[in-house]
């Protein structure tokens, strides 16, 4: 009896997902439908209005993936409304440096909420660039980076 509850819970374990297999896509357009479900006969559950923003991919089925955003957020979005590219999104305030650290020269105050085209990362900094900025942020409090 016991030996069959212990196998049944290694194997729930095993296959369910892991937070591992999440990634991030950004959106691909400036007006993007959530559905409440992975088909175009779901209705919708709102519009993303923001290009660029960072989702977190979390299920996929047929054409449409499952998000959630920053705020928590899911829903169900058509695959062509992504893009592989990675954006990243600022959750606190925070400077923005002319190089990987913090002896280097400062060049902005960036704020929370700031939405940033990822360039590439080194440990723990990001180059990222906007149509104001370019630079290196550290990669704590940020959301989009895989």
């Amino acid at each position: 009896m016991w030996r069959k509850i212990i196998f049944l819970i290694l194997v729930f374990f095993c296959t369910s997902s892991h937070s591992n297999e999440d990634f991030f896509l950004m959106l691909k357009n400036s007006k993007v439908n959530v559905r409440m479900g992975p088909g175009m006969d779901y209705p919708i559950k709102f519009i993303y209005k923001k290009k660029y923003l960072p989702v977190k991919i979390i299920d996929k089925k047929d054409n449409f993936r499952k998000i959630i955003d920053h705020k928590k957020n899911s829903g169900w979005i058509h695959w062509t409304q992504l893009k592989k590219i990675n954006s990243l999104l600022v959750l606190s305030d925070r400077i923005l440096f002319e190089k990987p650290t913090y002896n280097s020269r400062p060049l902005a105050n960036i704020r929370s909420g700031r939405l940033f085209v990822l360039e590439k990362c080194k440990k723990n900094w990001c180059e990222v660039s906007s149509q104001s900025y370019s630079g290196w942020i550290t990669t704590e409090n940020v959301w989009g980076k895989n």
